[in-house]
């Protein structure tokens, strides 16, 4: 795609996932993995759209907070005119409630002045309405097309194809910075890309998936509008066929990566395709599953979906018995965290379940672990307290950096530990931590991900020459300073044990802490090994060799590569990891400590 094109609707130097399928099986690293359907399954473009919807009467286009409804709008009718047919449109939006109520609706959920965080809006999209004029929505002529269109037009029950147009959150966020969408209801001039995205997090995403939940059975054909001039698409029983197969199956989720302050270069040298041009890539969306998407490749072409949907569709078969406690939401959170050659990251700490569920409406917080990928000899990790530290005295430095844009000892206070490659350290909530330069980090988490109570960063500012914003009094809300001193290395660096082992094989648990829901396993193989999933979800990662080939007891067979995350449900049963590596491989898995 053209770049300058690119640049009229998003603001990244990332390129966009093209519509053909990428096939190159030397690359080290795919940044475009896909799920098979069959052959034929993915159409592409305005005219194949318009072929499948011109000898409809009425037809309903719902989608995604996003989606660039104008452009999608104006050439959707070229297409149709070329088939012989003109349609009248009508926009959904016209049924809304008036910008002040929405505004009263939503107010609740925007944490006031919080520049950063919210709580959960538990209400349904039907709210946004107002019921008289949505039912005042009728089509306008027996004998022309009418199109009803925007987020929301699934909630009129008209006859005909239903079409669902969705957008990669990514992409959303590139469009957000680029500043030409807007909240779900929103009027105006839209807001800088950081309220808008919390406005995204706590409000719209939360209600337009309950929507899509309820509307993935009706769904007749689903439309990956990443690229606005060539969208592609697939039939919603293909779509419903694949999340079926895949809820049995292995699985990648498409990653993607951003920037940050403190970021490295170790991301950058090991994916060549990655733009070369961004300073560094400090984080990755390997399985953020809130924001990944998955691709459906036919052989020829790609369409992407959220993982959102695979969820809605069969979390009882991805989650095994713990979709009790979780239900649609994917519990488990792999990425990167890359300081080669770049800095520390923020002095922080995570919310306490209990605190993340009065304050932010989350049902589960953001327990972590570090996996320490690789690192220079040198190089540590800040983690828990030094002995006897003084909260107040730990309390006043920080303020007074704030104040005065001092330094911090932070090694007065915190505690280091050296950073040794394949070591898991343990950061259950409340802990203060952060990685130190010259690590790569697989970070295991619970999913939420972005409650992070900044305490100091290093007097430096964001990349975009702003301070970024520090959350002292949440912070200290939640310390434990009980984790400090001897405590550190007895309740927070995991202590590896081989549980099981073979002629050219063995299996090493790294305990995680009590408080995390989810438990870490290392396989450690010359050949092959074979797992079960025992009721869990399993996801995994070669953190050592070169390749594996993953067989399922379905009868799917993937390939993946050093540092590639993948995914196996818990309805797959069991699975065989090949090593078609030339060296010893060792694959990491996360899972759901049993159900008890």
């Amino acid at each position: 795609m053209n770049s300058c094109i690119e640049s009229s609707y998003r603001k990244s130097l990332q390129r966009v996932a093209p519509a053909e399928q990428v096939c190159d099986p030397d690359e080290n690293y795919k940044l475009y993995p896909t799920f098979p359907v069959p052959a034929g399954a993915v159409h592409v473009g305005f005219d194949a759209l318009a072929e499948q919807l011109c000898s409809a009467r009425c037809v309903r286009i719902d989608g995604y907070v996003g989606v660039l409804w104008p452009e999608f709008r104006n050439r959707l009718t070229a297409a149709l005119a070329r088939q012989k047919r003109s349609a009248t449109w009508i926009d959904i939006q016209q049924a809304l409630r008036s910008t002040a109520e929405i505004e009263r609706l939503v107010a609740p959920s925007l944490g006031g002045d919080d520049p950063l965080f919210g709580t959960k809006h538990f209400g349904q999209l039907r709210d946004f309405f107002a019921p008289e004029l949505l039912a005042a929505l009728k089509p306008t002529d027996e004998q022309k097309l009418t199109i009803l269109y925007g987020a929301g037009a699934g909630l009129v029950a008209w006859p005909g194809p239903l079409v669902y147009v969705d957008v990669p959150k990514n992409e959303l966020q590139y469009r957000s910075r680029a500043g030409v969408v807007c909240n779900l209801g929103a009027a105006g001039s839209p807001p800088s890309a950081q309220q808008q995205y919390k406005r995204f997090y706590f409000v719209d995403w939360p209600v337009l998936n309950r929507h899509k939940q309820a509307l993935l059975p009706h769904v007749d054909w689903f439309v990956d509008e990443q690229l606005p001039e060539r969208p592609t698409f697939i039939t919603g029983v293909e779509l419903r066929g694949a999340l079926q197969r895949m809820s049995h199956n292995v699985f990648r989720a498409r990653p993607w990566f951003e920037a940050g302050p403190w970021g490295g270069q170790r991301l950058k040298a090991h994916i060549p395709q990655l733009p070369q041009t961004e300073p560094n890539y400090a984080w990755s969306f390997e399985l953020i599953t809130p924001e990944n998407g998955i691709a459906l490749g036919d052989g020829a072409h790609q369409c992407e979906v959220s993982f959102d949907w695979l969820m809605f569709a069969h979390a009882d078969a991805v989650l095994g018995p713990h979709v009790d406690r979780f239900g649609v939401d994917f519990p488990i959170r792999f990425d990167f965290l890359d300081t080669f050659s770049g800095g520390n990251l923020s002095v922080q700490c995570h919310p306490r379940p209990e605190y993340a569920l009065a304050q932010f409406g989350e049902p589960f917080t953001q327990d972590e672990t570090y996996y320490i990928i690789d690192c220079e000899p040198s190089a540590e990790a800040y983690l828990g307290f030094r002995a006897e530290v003084d909260p107040a005295q730990f309390r006043d430095a920080l303020e007074q950096s704030y104040r005065e844009g001092t330094p911090v000892d932070v090694p007065r206070f915190v505690n280091t530990v050296p950073a040794r490659r394949h070591e898991l350290l343990l950061i259950p909530s409340g802990t203060i931590h952060c990685s130190g330069k010259d690590i790569l980090v697989l970070e295991i988490s619970a999913t939420p991900y972005i409650f992070t109570f900044k305490m100091y960063d290093w007097l430096r500012l964001g990349l975009d020459g702003r301070p970024r914003p520090l959350n002292i009094q949440r912070a200290f809300d939640n310390l434990d300073f009980s984790r400090q001193g001897a405590e550190v290395a007895r309740q927070l660096i995991s202590r590896p044990e081989t549980i099981a082992a073979g002629s050219d094989w063995r299996l090493v648990h790294l305990p995680t802490h009590a408080e995390h829901f989810y438990d870490v396993h290392r396989l450690e193989f010359a050949t092959q090994v074979d797992v079960r999933t025992e009721g869990s979800p399993h996801v995994l990662m070669l953190v050592e060799g070169e390749r594996v080939a993953v067989e399922t007891a379905a009868g799917m067979t993937a390939h993946y590569n050093f540092l590639e995350t993948f995914v196996v449900p818990a309805a797959a049963d069991s699975y065989r990891i090949t090593n078609v590596g030339n060296t010893t491989a060792k694959v990491v898995k996360a899972f759901l400590k049993p159900v008890t």
